[in-house]
Parts: C-alpha cells; sequence; structure tokens
C-alpha cells in the first residue's frame, strides 16, 4: 500500500497471530541476529497497543570466540529500544545442537521467572519450519513431529515459548531489522555443514527457486496438521466448509485459501458469498453454511 509504514506487515503479523497475547510480560531471546532483533524491535514496537512488558535476554554459549561480538550487538539494541538486557553464560557440558537447546531453554527460563516474564519470544521464522518439517520427516516421525514447531506452547510451568514469526520470510525479517537501523551479528555457525539441520538447510536453498512459496506451503501444512492435532475451533471450522461442498460438488482443486477465507469469515461472524471454485460458491449467512451452484 502506497505511504504505509516499512515493517508494518510484521508488526500486524505479532498482533494478529497466535503467539503474543495482550499483557503478556515478554522475554525476547536475542541472539543478535538479524531475526531476533527484528523480533525484538517488534515487540517494542506493539508494546503500547498490546500492553506487553518487555526485556532482552541473551545467552552466551561460550562455543566461539566471537560470541562477545553478538553479546554487544545485544546489549546495543536493549540500549536503542530502552528495555532492560539479561545476559545468561551457560556452563560447560555437552556440544551437540540438542543438548545446547535444552541448555539454553533451561537458562531462558531462569532469566524470565527472575524478572517475571509470562511468555519467553525466539525469531524462528518459516524457513526455521521447513527444516524442523523436513527433520522430523526423515526421523520419521508421526504427525506430532510433522506439525513442526507450534506458536506457542509451555515451556515450564507458569511459562510460555511463543514463536510469532513461524509464517514469515527471513528476507522479511532481514528487511525489517535492516530499516530499525539497529546492529545485527551473522552467526559463522550456520555454514558448519556438518550439522545436520544446516545441510538440509542448503537442500532447501537449491530448491527455493524450482517451488515458489515452498516455505509458505510447509508452515501451512505444519499448521493445519497442529490444528487437527489440537481440535481446534478452526480445524472444525475447516471441515464444515470442505463437508459442505463435498456434498455438492467434491473437493477435487478446491484452493486452501478460499477455504480459509469462508472458515475466517465464519470466525467473525461475517456474511458473504465466497468462491470455492469455477462454478460454486459458499454462502454464509448467521454461521450457516449453503452450497450456490453458479454457471461456470
Amino acid at each position: 500500500m502506497r505511504g504505509a509504514r516499512p515493517g508494518a506487515t510484521i508488526e500486524r503479523a505479532l498482533q494478529e497471530g497466535p503467539a503474543i497475547h495482550s499483557g503478556d510480560r515478554v522475554l525476547v531471546a536475542c541472539s543478535g541476529g538479524p531475526d531476533s532483533v527484528a523480533l525484538a524491535t517488534a515487540v517494542h514496537a506493539v508494546s503500547v497497543p498490546m500492553d506487553l512488558h518487555v526485556a532482552l535476554a541473551y545467552v552466551h554459549h561460550a562455543t566461539r570466540e566471537s560470541a562477545w561480538q553478538d553479546e554487544a550487538v545485544v546489549l546495543r539494541v536493549a540500549a536503542s529500544l530502552g528495555v532492560p538486557v539479561r545476559i545468561a553464560a551457560l556452563e560447560a557440558g555437552p556440544g551437540d545442537e540438542a543438548a545446547l537447546r535444552d541448555r539454553r531453554y533451561a537458562a531462558l527460563g531462569a532469566v524470565a521467572r527472575d524478572l517475571g516474564s509470562s511468555v519467553v519470544a525466539t525469531g524462528h521464522h518459516a524457513a526455521d519450519q521447513s527444516e524442523s518439517v523436513l527433520l522430523a520427516l526423515f526421523r520419521g516421525s508421526g504427525p506430532q513431529g510433522l506439525a513442526g514447531m507450534r506458536p506457542r506452547r509451555g515451556l515450564e510451568p507458569g511459562l510460555d515459548l511463543a514463536r510469532p514469526f513461524l509464517r514469515v520470510a527471513p528476507e522479511r525479517l532481514l528487511a525489517y531489522a535492516l530499516s530499525s537501523g539497529l546492529p545485527y551479528a551473522v552467526d559463522p555457525g550456520n555454514a558448519d555443514a556438518r550439522l545436520r539441520r544446516n545441510a538440509v538447510r542448503s537442500a532447501l536453498a537449491a530448491l527455493r527457486p524450482l517451488f515458489a512459496g515452498l516455505d509458505e506451503a510447509v508452515a501451512r501444512a505444519a499448521g493445519l496438521i497442529g490444528d487437527e492435532i489440537d481440535a481446534s475451533e478452526r480445524s472444525g471450522l475447516r471441515r464444515r466448509v470442505r463437508t459442505a461442498v463435498a456434498e455438492q460438488e467434491g473437493l477435487r482443486d478446491l484452493d486452501f485459501l478460499h477455504v480459509e477465507q469462508a472458515v475466517r469469515a465464519i470466525e467473525r461472524g461475517g456474511s458473504g458469498e465466497f468462491h470455492m471454485k469455477r462454478g460454486v460458491a459458499l454462502r454464509i449467512e448467521d454461521g450457516a453454511i449453503s452450497v450456490i451452484k453458479k454457471d461456470a
């Protein structure tokens, strides 16, 4: 939209998504990379309308000498935003990815408890979700694994883990971070092909030019599976819409986006007519669904 403020869509995704709730006391896990700097900036930008209390935390893994530079970046970001910041240093221990992740979340949990935070937010994005889903697939995981990372889940009693940007492309987060004028760091470990996640990342980079919207499609599929696992209200509405069309026309070539438009209208209590496919529309009125056949 002409005249729209750069980054407005990033902040709107945070405000309208299920990960961050109004009134949350948010501890942003900031590594100093562009994704977490974008997250810190966006959470701070919407803190007044969403009544958020914001703080940053940096976890020093002590796995590489340049980590102090990342710490300095986080301190600069916190100072620029005018929010509290805490540094947590991990003690020596196993260096594999899973062990480091567990120790990192434990450290973040300790900081959150100390600050009275209700949620720890991370900058995981759509490309990270694609990697997680593929890694789960390669492990032979069931629906829980194929649902990928969830937008919000419990981390420990009284504390949730939130990932607001699972459907946002990393390029958009980088552009938002650049527009903020704040510094960010690049983790050299992302290029280490010996790590399984980095190997998957490289393969996905080769596939993206051949499959437009790859990450968005994977994130959408993961979200659908997650909704089914949770038996969410939205998953039930999707079945209602699809069943209504199936009773008349079958499901061939039924576009997901058309289904979602109808579902969101029902959620809002709206009414209207929604195109489903050629010759078929859906009428929604007072929550009731009816199928309309039209001349093709």
